[in-house]
């Protein structure tokens, strides 16, 4: 990485590569982010599924799931064209596990403790995180 440069003429540092501004990104870079978005939601779908497959006895549930895990998976490879591959699985990742954990809660009256709302939240800031990073 070049060292900071001093421009003369504008009078104001330069910093190649370390500083992004958001509106220089391009509109592939935002796409991905949103995909990437769609594809961890579709991935709390299929986890969901799995609870809702009964042990994988119910087809048409079966059916859905698994159309839910290969549309997350394609849309989490499209992604990774324009992302970081450890960047956009562990978004992915994190989406999915908070996603799951919500429903979880919602749906199947999994228990609400502190230390579980601190832990998403700390997923969720995890997420936030990266997203902000680049």
């Amino acid at each position: 990485m070049a060292p900071p440069q001093f421009d003369t003429m504008h009078f104001r540092l330069q910093v190649p590569f370390i500083i992004k501004n958001a509106n220089q990104r391009s509109a592939p870079h935002i796409m991905a982010w949103f995909i990437l978005t769609i594809a961890g939601l579709f991935e709390v779908v299929w986890a969901i599924g799995l609870k809702y497959s009964d042990g994988f006895t119910r087809p048409w549930v079966v059916a859905g799931t698994l159309a839910a895990m290969v549309v997350s998976f394609v849309l989490l490879g499209t992604a990774m064209r324009q992302l970081p591959v450890g960047t956009a699985y562990a978004v992915w990742t994190g989406i999915g596990a908070l996603g799951t954990a919500i429903l979880g809660i919602v749906l199947f009256a999994e228990p609400i403790t502190i230390a579980r709302v601190a832990s998403l939240l700390l997923i969720l800031s995890g997420i936030i995180g990266l997203r902000l990073a680049g």
